[in-house]
């Protein structure tokens, strides 16, 4: 916890999609910090990888298969991470369904996993942020919600109705003192990613991209951890309602 860089002991932390990626980063980093920390995914085998790292740093450790399309299964998985905890600080809805087709399919994956899964989880969490006196929800939207797009407009659209619904979920709890914010990352690049994929079968989209970012380089998941690490601590205490754009000015750009 020495080398955290916002120690955060004794906050227990929920995060709806945590055993990859930028979930997985959260999901340590707030583990470093001190808090007592609940991840869900689907894939049983990376959600007990990233449990044992949890409970490797000595905090409470949950963990949980989820699939996040299932209010059913969202309303058990929330209600088993709170008594396991002992209760729910901060909520991370940080799953996505990555519905970048014009089709159907695409369309209801998106709509599911990145937006109602947000609205469902929140909405199952919400006695237990009421009891909390540091209760804060954060959710992973993307700079796809700032400007249109040729392909993957589901993906946009949907990010964008999360962005806002963001705004609207903080004004509707600002009375029961629940801060609601979320983190736009921008192209974030880790093992088996998505990015890292797209470097090997669309090689030419990763260059364009690459080319795009100011910094010259893709981001890592540990960089949004530690934009969720600020937002869920009383460092932001008075900051609501808010979309951060976490992106090495990539949205700079266009």
């Amino acid at each position: 916890m020495s080398d955290c860089p916002l120690p955060l002991p004794g906050y227990r932390v929920v995060i709806a999609g945590g055993s990859k990626g930028i979930g997985r980063s959260m999901a340590l980093a707030f583990a470093q910090a001190g808090a007592a920390v609940s991840i869900c995914a689907r894939g049983e085998t990376a959600l007990e990888a990233t449990r044992e790292a949890i409970a490797a740093m000595d905090v409470t450790a949950h963990a949980q298969r989820c699939d996040l399309a299932d209010a059913t299964d969202i309303a058990r998985y929330i209600e088993a991470a709170a008594q396991t905890l002992g209760g729910i600080d901060v909520l991370i809805n940080n799953a996505s369904g990555y519905g970048f087709s014009d089709d159907d399919a695409g369309w209801e994956a998106g709509f599911q996993i990145d937006l109602m899964a947000a609205v469902r989880a929140s909405r199952e969490a919400l006695p237990h942020l009421k009891a909390s006196g540091r209760a804060s929800i954060i959710h992973t939207s993307s700079i796809a919600a700032f400007h249109p797009r040729r392909h993957g407009a589901a993906y946009a659209a949907v990010k964008a109705a999360l962005s806002h619904y963001t705004t609207s979920q903080a004004l509707q709890l600002a009375d029961a003192g629940i801060r609601v914010n979320a983190i736009a990352p921008g192209s974030i690049e880790f093992a088996d990613g998505l990015w890292d994929r797209r470097r090997v079968e669309a090689p030419d989209m990763y260059r364009n991209t690459l080319a795009k970012i100011p910094f010259g380089r893709f981001g890592t998941p540990e960089e949004i951890a530690h934009a969720a690490l600020f937002l869920a601590s009383p460092l932001a205490g008075w900051i609501t309602g808010q979309t951060l754009s976490v992106d090495g000015g990539q949205s700079l750009m266009g």
